[in-house]
């Protein structure tokens, strides 16, 4: 036996290699295609992109190890059983349990290494992975800046624009930027049609050079100026701008991490004081909403001293002017709730969405390191009834399988990070879908039968079309005679 489990590994390693390093190149490749618009024609060094790639690598590992097992368990399984190995070790006594047992034992360390990918590897180079790209924009302060949202990078300004163009991309269109440079908010608002960024390598400051714009100051208390503010239009308008906070080594910075950086141990101690937090931001906004409607004058007669006299409707008890005073003040207040209501309800949602996802990666550490356990349970079965191996059908059927199982996994984190679903259903959602198939897949292996009867398909439509035809035949004799 020992023989015939040195032959199964073989034959499931010789394939799991092969395909291993072909998912892990294409899904590093991909990675580096979406992220060829960042770094491509920037002047980033060689090194740089080495880099990149060999922490891009690290980190699509734990999603390469499980389609690297659904496939070969489908070729190694489907190569014996099309070339009758199957059926001759099945004759020899051999079951289908005993034969995978090697294999299985494998899959399990196989799990385990992928669980600690997940844990420790995955975070480490997630984290050394946004350094990177933290460190270049640092370097090229051009790049920090996106188009079409607030760019708050750059230390005192908040800065926005709707394009980005140029050979090296540091000319801007339409510039919108608040001055927070003096500490007293953005009482000073600068906006242009055209800008451009001028920075030096190493330097410490950078120059933004705007054109045709406007710059308006809305005066503090205590200003020496009587005016409340003051505006200016500009042909040119130069912004020279201290970037020493912002060219610093970030190897050791809190601000780049996030729940993928963060271990299982670590996850699990930051997710009280995060829960905590938005607790008792809920119930600040719930407190201060309760004041502002003035509930507590509600009640605060006692019921004895309630004139019997009063009409049931409320605002009967009022003449006209009263009355308009009373829906007057009400309308004010509700208007104010309302508005409340709505300035909190965008920072909830996404203090909400932080907490979920910190709660579906907690969760989704240990579902997603079963996937190998899963899809093998899955691929070996399915290998033994389909009876092909190659990277033919086998190769269709693990990307199709693993599609299905890597979608409802995304699908189950989006529902999860949105609260439609608790966090520990939106991240095994996945592998309650594909448990059921494996099981079904792994029972009419075991039973040497197909993943389904065809015949019991086809034979009741096969009945009516020669009902039909008897039919006809029959009807067509009776014209005859």
């Amino acid at each position: 036996m020992k023989i015939l489990d040195k032959y199964i590994l073989k034959s499931y390693l010789s394939p799991f290699l092969a395909t291993f390093l072909i998912v892990l190149f294409v899904l590093v490749m991909q990675a580096l295609w979406l992220a060829f618009d960042d770094i491509a024609g920037k002047g980033i060094d060689l090194i740089f992109i080495m880099q990149f790639l060999f922490y891009t690598a690290l980190i699509v590992t734990p999603q390469a190890l499980p389609i690297a097992v659904l496939l070969s368990s489908i070729m190694a399984l489907g190569n014996l059983a099309e070339n009758y190995e199957f059926a001759a070790i099945k004759s020899a006594g051999v079951s289908l349990q005993r034969l995978v047992r090697p294999l299985l034992i494998l899959t399990i360390f196989l799990s385990l290494i992928n669980f600690l990918f997940l844990n420790n590897v995955f975070t480490y180079a997630t984290f050394k992975q946004k350094s990177l790209y933290v460190n270049i924009k640092k370097k090229k302060p051009a790049l920090a800046l996106v188009a079409g949202s607030f760019n708050t990078e750059i230390p005192g300004y908040h800065i926005k624009f709707d394009k980005k163009y140029g050979e090296d991309e540091n000319l801007l269109e339409n510039v919108l930027i608040y001055d927070l440079s003096e500490n007293k908010g953005n009482n000073k608002i600068i906006t242009a049609e055209k800008g451009k960024i001028i920075s030096e390598k190493g330097s410490l400051y950078m120059t933004l050079v705007l054109n045709n714009g406007n710059f308006f100051e809305d005066h503090v208390k205590g200003n020496s100026s009587k005016m409340p503010s003051s505006s200016a239009t500009f042909d040119e308008y130069e912004i020279k701008i201290d970037i020493s906070s912002f060219t610093g080594d970030v190897e050791s910075d809190e601000s780049i991490k996030s729940f993928q950086t963060l271990s299982l141990n670590q996850l699990k101690d930051t997710l009280p004081a995060i829960k905590v937090d938005y607790d008792e931001y809920l119930e600040g906004r719930a407190l201060n909403l309760y004041r502002n409607s003035d509930a507590k004058g509600l009640y605060a007669y006692p019921d004895s001293l309630i004139n019997t006299k009063l009409k049931p409707a409320v605002l009967d008890n009022f003449d006209a002017q009263a009355q308009l005073r009373i829906l007057t003040a009400a309308s004010a207040k509700s208007e104010q709730g309302l508005s409340i209501i709505k300035s909190k309800k965008t920072f909830i949602k996404f203090k909400r969405n932080v907490l979920n996802k910190y709660e579906t990666e907690f969760y989704n550490r240990i579902a997603f390191s079963l996937s190998c356990l899963i899809l093998f349970f899955i691929g070996a079965p399915l290998g033994s009834i389909i009876r092909k191996g190659g990277f033919g059908l086998p190769m269709i059927l693990a990307i199709c399988i693993y599609v299905v199982y890597f979608f409802t996994n995304t699908f189950g984190r989006n529902l999860a990070e949105e609260s439609s679903v608790s966090a520990l259903l939106g991240s095994w959602i996945s592998a309650i879908i594909m448990i059921p198939f494996a099981f079904l897949l792994t029972r009419r292996a075991t039973k040497d039968r197909g993943i389904f009867n065809i015949d019991v398909f086809l034979l009741p439509i096969t009945r009516i079309f020669k009902n039909i035809k008897a039919k006809g035949n029959a009807n067509a004799q009776n014209n005859d005679e």
